[in-house]
């Protein structure tokens, strides 16, 4: 009788050590479980924040990018590596995703190679879609921030994209427009080291013309490139007046971000 006591108080021991083991198990997996599920959320729940990051170094270096090869390297990076992000961030459903990658594959090509603006059927295709590109990602992305019932933090970095992408998508209209109208725009040789605008004077002109800076040495000539300027700085008066104000007044910092 005590060996058969020993025996059952042994089988009782392993059980119990068999489900201590495996509450263990469990616990510890549903902490990996917990951690990684924040990681995700703190991933996906700061898009807007990310690609805002990216397109204002892209903007950060691009003074650098014609002074120094390195400079150059890293405009290309920053460049492409924005277009991956500006997919990730816009939510892109499955039916529009094909279309998204397919417009940014010539995007990618020209943000690496920064062809020079001319009339070649090539790189005027290679502008003309990063164009479109950049207009579908503004769309998609403008749907999902002034969708949202309560503005949060992220919106609002969400709204600040859309400003820094309009006028990435302005340059990239005017260098479509100098592809088809190689004299659209004139450059003061007096302030300027070249005589043909390339893709930087186009993103420096396009943000000067949007926040009514005024691109100092470089002229719209063609009536079609004046007619997209004031457009643009209509546009970027209007954006900040009304959508930007109306999102931080309606903010309220204890909205979940």
């Amino acid at each position: 009788m005590a060996h058969v006591a020993a025996f059952g108080l042994k089988a009782g021991a392993s059980t119990l050590a068999e489900e201590v083991y495996h509450r263990d198990g469990v616990l510890q997996a549903s902490m990996m479980h917990a951690i990684q599920s924040e990681q995700k959320s703190a991933l996906t729940g700061h898009r807007f924040f990310f690609l805002f990051v990216v397109l204002l170094a892209t903007l950060i270096l691009f003074p650098y990018a014609e002074a120094s090869h390195f400079g150059s390297y890293a405009f290309r990076i920053i460049g492409s590596f924005a277009i991956v992000v500006s997919v990730y961030a816009a939510k892109i459903h499955r039916s529009l995703l094909i279309l998204a990658i397919v417009l940014a594959i010539p995007a990618l090509f020209e943000r690496i190679v920064l062809p020079k603006v001319n009339a070649s059927s090539f790189s005027t295709f290679n502008i003309g879609m990063t164009f479109v590109f950049d207009v579908v990602i503004v769309v998609l992305i403008f749907r999902h921030v002034f969708a949202a019932e309560q503005p949060t933090s992220e919106t609002i970095f969400g709204a600040l994209c859309i400003y820094l992408l309009v006028g990435f998508s302005f340059a990239s209209a005017y260098g479509t427009l100098a592809a088809f109208q190689p004299n659209a725009f004139y450059l003061d040789p007096r302030t300027n080291l070249h005589n043909v605008p390339d893709r930087f004077d186009f993103i420096y002109y396009s943000f000067s013309t949007m926040t009514s800076l005024g691109a100092a040495g470089i002229i719209p000539v063609s009536s079609q490139a004046r007619s997209f300027s004031i457009l643009e700085a209509i546009l970027g008066a209007l954006y900040l007046a009304v959508m930007i104000a109306g999102l931080i007044g309606a903010y309220r910092p204890n909205s979940s971000a």
